[in-house]
């Protein structure tokens, strides 16, 4: 058998150039490049590696180390799983930096591989700069952290064992109902450490997208109860997306007249308007979706992981008759909610079930047209609401009512957060990518946000990672060059991370940052107000030296002018018409830009109808906190208890 001495990390940079992805007859691959951050743990095994032939993969230099592990992940994500960057660190705080990056990407199923450095296999210099020694297991590194939020974890202590680390790191990479981040860790010493690599493990490989059909049990359970239903809903789920079966989902739900209702995830893989499209459903959902989920006799959950916010707290489905199909390659969330599994490509089980029910048809009547006519009149009134209107009131009432005034004073803007929103969707280009993560504009965004074209809404709302926004929006733009990307972010998320700005500007993918400055976590501050607590420690205030409280005046932060020296083109939005025109002109820049956006606190959406199990303090001095732990346990009551 021939063989190739290389290096630990040679081969392995050669192994990832050989790795190629096939869907529907569609070959390209796999790797389309590295994001790196070099420090001693790799910069002379992997970086050496690279710098002398990198092959086809492109070379991306990262600020932060969780930075550029979302912008891989949302690159993976608008690809639907069928390209991916890899990423690679130095062991410590590089590698520490990346776990939270790591579970962003487990929690949403998307595929992500980290190649992170690790200490010396031999321990000849321990402890070496950046250890941590744990004196009960001296086998233990940072890297060990990254168990818990990885699908697939290995550490390199010999060279051979590359060979088949990696042939399992892509077995689980393009697992399309399991993937999640692949942690590779290796030992700075063994990245250098040569070997004579058979030949056949550099072969082209051709991983191909096998579109799973139903088997026939599990597609005559869902037959025989469709035949028994009236009222069925379909939450269309980001595997709808990432197995591209949005057009087979529009005929299914067409031809039966059944509504769909969307997730985070699911959300544009169908134009917003489309007659049968309720739109967001759950916590973070509108009233269109929410009313006619209370009365559906059948839920078919596609490519959708039945998420707390989905379900609200398993309680939005509130028919005593109410069943559940499940249509998903994971076997673990198809059996969430008792469902009937269908575990099979959604592509194919919708056309296997659309062959089989022939003549079906729900029973909905003037349901659905009613619903949406009316979330449309809300959707208009959420956009039109003014601060200045004589008839204003907060969405959030109730909180903070009598602070607005300070704020609109400190801000020298009377923005509501809705009215912002609205005008944003009516300028942007129809194909433009918005991308979210966290904070009260996910929830915004799911109800108001109207999808002209398919796939360009990108939320990362399965680990809701705060930071994810601008990295994501920077991972979307390099995955669709030719469409513009908007992150909408909130302040708090701004000042956690925003360094791949600074890449974006380097590698000239312009990116549109949406800064939505209400002075604090405001989301969390609706949270805790309205489960009886007051405003506390969720502001943005200075400390009060005299209670030693941060209840001081509302800190004013320029978050343009932080943006404009990293070459950012910003603008000011205190009125409807700067931003207007800074929207307008911003279509026009090839460098990033950046809007600072200063709107009122508790002009966010508030609720529709969903109900969501939060952790009330049982004991409490306070009145209003022993009455929100009151109703908690009522609302408990109504909610399925797994």
């Amino acid at each position: 058998m021939s063989s190739m001495k290389l290096t630990t990390a040679q081969a392995l940079i050669k192994f990832l150039n050989q790795q190629y992805m096939e869907r529907d007859g569609r070959e390209q691959k796999l790797f389309k490049g590295i994001f790196t951050v070099f420090g001693h743990g790799n910069v002379l095994g992997m970086g050496q590696a690279l710098e002398e032939d990198s092959g086809d993969l492109e070379v991306y230099q990262g600020r932060n180390e969780q930075g550029m592990a979302h912008a891989a992940t949302a690159f993976a994500k608008q690809k639907h799983h069928g390209q991916l960057i890899a990423c690679t660190t130095s062991v410590g705080p590089g590698s520490a930096n990346m776990v939270t990056a790591a579970a962003t990407a487990t929690a949403n199923n998307i595929p992500l591989l980290l190649l992170t450095g690790d200490t010396f296999a031999t321990r000849q210099p321990d402890p070496v700069l950046q250890q941590i020694e744990q004196p009960y297991n001296l086998g233990i590194s940072t890297n060990d952290a990254f168990k818990a939020v990885s699908k697939y974890w290995d550490r390199i202590n010999r060279p051979e064992q590359l060979m088949s680390a990696m042939i399992n790191a892509i077995r689980v990479l393009t697992n399309q109902g399991d993937a999640g981040a692949v942690t590779i860790a290796l030992p700075q010493d063994v990245q250098g450490e040569a070997y004579d690599f058979p030949d056949s493990f550099f072969k082209k490989r051709v991983y191909t997208i096998n579109r799973i059909k139903p088997t026939d049990q599990a597609l005559n359970e869902a037959i025989e109860l469709f035949k028994i239903k009236k009222k069925p809903l379909i939450i269309c789920g980001g595997g709808v997306r990432y197995s591209e079966a949005a057009s087979i989902l529009r005929e299914f739900s067409e031809t039966f007249h059944i509504p769909f209702a969307e997730t985070q995830a699911g959300k544009s893989a169908i134009e917003s308007t489309h007659p049968l499209n309720l739109g967001g459903i759950g916590v973070t959902g509108n009233a269109a979706a929410n009313t006619i989920a209370k009365t559906a006799d059948l839920v078919i959950g596609i490519g959708t992981r039945f998420t707390d916010f989905t379900t609200a707290s398993k309680h939005l489905f509130q028919s005593e008759d109410v069943d559940f199909i499940t249509i998903n390659k994971s076997e673990f969330h198809a059996g969430k909610m008792d469902a009937i599994q269908v575990i099979a490509d959604a592509k194919t089980a919708l056309e296997a079930l659309a062959e089989e029910l022939k003549d079906y048809k729900s029973s909905y009547e003037d349901e659905i047209k009613e619903a949406k006519e009316a979330w449309q009149s809300e959707l208009i009134r959420l956009s039109e609401t003014n601060y200045k209107a004589a008839n204003f009131k907060p969405e959030v009432a109730g909180h903070m009512d009598d602070t607005l005034a300070e704020y609109e004073e400190v801000f020298g803007s009377s923005l509501t957060q809705t009215e912002v929103i609205g005008l944003i969707n009516n300028t942007i280009d129809d194909d433009a990518i918005v991308v979210g993560s966290s904070g009260s504009l996910p929830g915004d965004l799911q109800r108001m946000w109207v999808s002209k074209t398919p796939n360009t809404y990108h939320m990362e709302y399965g680990y809701s990672c705060m930071g994810y926004e601008i990295s994501g929006a920077l991972g979307a733009k390099m995955a669709a060059p030719d469409q513009e990307v908007y992150a909408f972010v909130g302040d708090g998320s701004y000042l956690m991370l925003h360094s791949e700005l600074i890449t974006s500007i380097q590698e000239k993918k312009k990116i549109n940052v949406l800064l939505f400055d209400n002075a604090g976590f405001g989301c969390i501050n609706n949270l805790q107000m309205g489960n009886g607590m007051g405003s506390f420690g969720t502001e943005f205030r200075m400390r009060d030296h005299e209670t030693n409280q941060l209840t001081g005046p509302i800190m004013h932060i320029d978050y343009a002018q932080s943006a404009a020296g990293y070459g950012v083109k910003t603008y000011t939005a205190r009125t409807m018409e700067q931003l207007l025109n800074a929207l307008e002109d911003a279509k026009k820049q090839t460098v990033s830009t950046l809007i600072d956006i200063k709107v009122l606190p508790k002009t966010m959406t508030d609720g529709y109808g969903a109900w969501w199990h939060v952790g009330i303090a049982e004991v409490s001095k306070k009145e209003s906190i022993q009455a929100a732990f009151t109703e908690k346990e009522e609302q408990l009551k109504k909610a399925r208890q797994y």
